[in-house]
Order: C-alpha cells, then sequence, then structure tokens
C-alpha cells in the first residue's frame, strides 16, 4: 500500500535520480572543442576534458597542431578571457596528441575554453569553446 510519505520519498528519489542523470549528461557532452588561432598563429585540432577516476585531464588530440610561439602553455579560460590561475603547464610538443592533468584544487565547471597561450608576449595562441 503506498502511503502519503512513500509517495512523496519516491518522488524525491526519483527527482535526485533525474538531477543526477541530467548533470551527467552535461558533462559528457560538454567537454569537447576545436582549436582556432589568435594573434596571427595557426592553432588547430580538438581537445577534451576528459573524467579520469576523481581527476580531470585535458587531452589534445592526435590532430592537434600549433605552427609555434615562445613558452606556450595550456590554460582554461571563460567566454573570452584567459584565467592565469589555470595554467596546466607548458605544451610539450607543438603536434599531436598529449594530456595535462588537471589540479584537483581546480573547478573546472566555471571555465568554457581551453587556451594555448604564450607566457612570454602575454597573448593566446589559441583557443578552443568546450561545448
Amino acid at each position: 500500500m503506498m502511503t502519503r510519505r512513500s509517495l512523496f520519498l519516491n518522488a524525491a528519489a526519483a527527482g535526485a535520480s533525474l538531477a543526477l542523470v541530467s548533470a551527467n549528461t552535461a558533462l559528457a557532452g560538454g567537454h569537447k572543442g576545436h582549436f582556432e588561432g589568435r594573434s596571427n598563429h595557426v592553432t588547430t585540432g580538438s581537445v577534451k576534458l576528459v573524467k579520469n577516476g576523481d581527476r580531470y585531464i585535458v587531452e589534445l588530440g592526435d590532430d592537434f597542431s600549433l605552427d609555434g610561439g615562445p613558452d606556450p602553455r595550456v590554460a582554461f579560460g571563460k567566454d573570452g578571457t584567459y584565467d592565469p590561475d589555470t595554467k596546466l603547464g607548458a605544451l610539450l610538443n607543438l603536434t599531436g596528441k598529449q594530456s595535462y592533468a588537471v589540479p584537483p584544487t581546480l573547478d573546472t565547471s566555471k571555465y568554457n575554453e581551453v587556451y594555448i597561450w604564450c607566457e612570454v608576449a602575454g597573448v593566446p595562441l589559441g583557443v578552443a569553446s568546450l561545448k
């Protein structure tokens, strides 16, 4: 027999389940992008933000390519603004697949772009919007 209390508990549990499914769906679809060059540089290729256990990793794809630049770094930004506090490290190679660990203290949900940033000149070399 369904009591009023069990009805409310079941409804609350179903609502929580739907919220979790919605959040996971948003995460699954919201972490891929393609680079576009900036500051007269050619930057192309794919990038994705991958969850590995309880950590995130930024993965540049096999098709990634940067034409060069002094001291390129990988970092995050939001809505066209680079965040210098999100640097993941120096770019390892100008081409090809490579991975960068995101520190566990960095909240990736606050960002919607991955930057290839020139530390020396203080300009973006490439930006990928994560969708």
